[in-house]
């Protein structure tokens, strides 16, 4: 898979495979997961990212600002916007990019699990939980699943 790159807002996309985007989105997770959300290292990089489609924001300044994932099979995850960038359509931006290449893709529907208090934030982009989503721990912090049909 090649990089794919847009620019929008005074941000520049980039999606394609891990490893010609690893060394910008692992510094992102790092400092959402593992330094803010206490996430055990060991749980926040997997053997899944070698095989799923991942999305890099990068700033004016071409300092990565947030990522995402697609797995194979079509669940979005691994969502990490910096702080200083939340609230700034920087992950509604991620989240559709991501969105459109899974339809670009051939996915008609797309999951994520969602940390409990950014449900609102997905359901602004057109998710909804699924039927009898119950919640889940996943590194001590509880998700619902949450779908939408792309």
């Amino acid at each position: 898979m090649e990089l794919k790159r847009i620019e929008s807002n005074g941000l520049s996309l980039q999606i394609g495979p891990w490893d010609l985007l690893k060394s910008f989105a692992i510094p992102v997770r790092s400092i959402v997961f593992i330094e803010e959300q206490n996430v055990p290292e060991e749980l926040e990089l997997d053997e899944l990212d070698n095989d799923c489609i991942h999305i890099v924001a990068f700033n004016d300044h071409e300092q990565p600002v947030a990522t995402a994932r697609l797995t194979p099979d079509g669940h979005i995850g691994r969502m990490a916007v910096l702080k200083e960038y939340r609230g700034k359509g920087v992950g509604a931006m991620v989240l559709n990019f991501i969105s459109d290449a899974a339809k670009d893709a051939g996915y008609k529907k797309v999951y994520l699990a969602a940390q409990l208090q950014a449900i609102g934030f997905y359901e602004k982009s057109g998710f909804e939980l699924v039927e009898n989503a119950e919640i889940f721990y996943d590194a001590n912090i509880p998700h619902k699943m949450m779908c939408k049909l792309i």
